[in-house]
């Protein structure tokens, strides 16, 4: 590794994961890929991802395509095959709400669990956690949020802050050089991912290309249709205890098909948010009743018009209104 100029010392204890731990095998050896794999846990990471996140087929299986192509390598490594250690450093471009962090959480556990990172743990940050706003006070707060993300995942949200192209006293170009350092010169127990919008991640590389050679993937996250937005408002309500009558179902996919066309629509963020202003709703509208008794169908229950009261609604309204004046 190289030297340590962050304050890092690591772990003896833990390893490297590079160390030889058994006699290389002969050629005419057999390893079996799929008891690797369950051994590497492989298969539960992905389960979880699948568990927690609707939808994003293309993420998913890019995810699966990496963690294999790692295995693989680990199983070359043991017939004495030596290569340059991957690039693991990316960037998870798409809208607010498609779930980039949650999959930053889980590629971290799965370079852990496949040998590629200490610890497997995630620090998320943003421009203001790395950069300053006075002279000398920026490399001191990028060294230290890198001496605690190493030996797991740097997620940087919204990266392409870090650069102001309008102003060229800007501190963040001395943040990104510290960083470019990093990810090279500590590649074997760090991986920094980039996050943010597609069009202004195209901007930001192409005024840094130094950045852009040390990404080796680069995954789009789509946006959720409404078929899935509504499997995740249905996920978000069992998650609860609640549950959404049937007319609360027809209301709620005739909420997303306007909900999804408007500005600030932040997928799976606004269902969250639709959601808990529909529970606000719901224990106003039991409190208010004439009848204070309640049983637990009527705790529990999201009813139509609880998500009818929505703005969006009466926002729809009005616009049709103003139309046909």
């Amino acid at each position: 590794m190289a030297g340590t100029p962050f304050g890092y010392q690591p772990d003896p204890a833990a390893g490297s994961g590079d160390e030889e731990t058994a006699p290389h095998l002969p050629a005419d050896a057999v390893v079996d890929l799929a008891a690797a794999r369950r051994e590497a846990g492989i298969d539960e990471v992905l389960g979880r991802l699948n568990a927690e996140l609707v939808g994003l087929a293309p993420v998913k299986t890019r995810i699966e395509e990496i963690a294999s192509l790692l295995l693989v390598d680990r199983m070359r490594e043991r017939y004495g095959i030596t290569a340059r250690r991957p690039t693991l450093h990316m960037c998870f471009t798409g809208n607010p709400g498609t779930g980039k962090t949650t999959v930053a959480l889980r590629m971290a556990d799965l370079l852990h669990r496949l040998g590629y990172l200490r610890r497997g743990h995630l620090v998320s940050v943003t421009r203001d956690d790395l950069v300053g706003e006075y002279v000398g006070h920026t490399a001191p707060k990028t060294k230290d949020v890198i001496k605690r993300a190493m030996g797991g995942v740097l997620f940087i949200d919204e990266a392409y802050y870090l650069y102001k192209v309008e102003n060229d006293r800007d501190y963040g170009s001395e943040s990104i050089e510290i960083l470019l350092q990093v990810m090279e010169a500590h590649r074997d127990d760090l991986v920094v991912i980039l996050a943010g919008y597609a069009d202004k991640m195209d901007v930001f590389f192409a005024a840094n290309p130094g950045m852009q050679s040390r990404i080796a993937h680069h995954i789009t996250f789509p946006d959720y249709t409404v078929d899935e937005l509504e499997r995740i408002a249905v996920l978000m309500t069992d998650e609860l205890a609640y549950r959404l009558s049937d007319d609360a179902r027809l209301v709620l996919r005739s909420y997303l098909e306007r909900r999804i066309g408007q500005p600030w629509f932040a997928n799976a963020r606004s269902v969250r948010n639709a959601m808990e202003r529909a529970r606000l709703r719901q224990a106003r509208r039991l409190l208010d009743q004439d009848d204070p008794r309640v049983d637990l169908a009527a705790l529990t229950t999201i009813e139509a018009a609880d998500l009818l009261a929505s703005r969006v609604f009466r926002e729809d309204a009005h616009a049709k209104t103003v139309r046909s004046a």
